[in-house]
């Protein structure tokens, strides 16, 4: 079984690569796992106040987390797997990738702010030529219905 890596974070373009990695799935039937990065530099300071804040950071992501998820079991029959790792994303990504050969295409989402298409999918396509799996980069400006209708294909 293949599964579609798709990163969760506070993104506007994050929801278009969830609804085409969820919609993806549900046609070829496979699963989708989603991966949420915690930054270290969210975690600067004393280190009783640093495990507070990673214990909010989880719980920030998991309730997140669960909005797609309960549109992803209840509208495409996608029960996602949540996987929080903490460090730099780059990084972080290309080891859970390596982690679990059962991931066949990470989604990215590019955003739709200025000429750049975003950080993550700038800094994922410098290692493109070496990752063992595809990139499947999802615009952020495209609607949901024709999200929907490329999806089939």
């Amino acid at each position: 079984m293949r599964k579609f890596l798709v990163i969760l974070d506070d993104s506007r373009e994050c929801l278009n690569a969830m609804r085409f990695a969820a919609l993806r799935a549900a046609q070829t039937g496979a699963d989708v796992q989603v991966l949420s990065i915690i930054t270290p530099e969210e975690f600067q300071g004393w280190i009783g106040v640093a495990d507070l804040m990673r214990a909010e950071a989880r719980e920030r992501i998991e309730a997140h987390f669960e909005v797609f998820a309960k549109w992803m079991r209840d509208r495409q029959g996608i029960n996602p797997e949540l996987v929080i790792r903490e460090g730099e994303a780059v990084e972080q990504i290309l080891a859970q990738i390596e982690e679990d050969p059962d991931i066949g295409i990470l989604v990215l989402g590019a955003g739709t702010e200025g000429n750049s298409p975003g950080p993550l999918v700038t800094q994922m396509s410098r290692n493109s030529g070496s990752l063992p799996i595809p990139i499947t980069i999802v615009p952020g400006e495209l609607s949901r219905e024709r999200l929907e209708d490329i999806s089939k294909g």
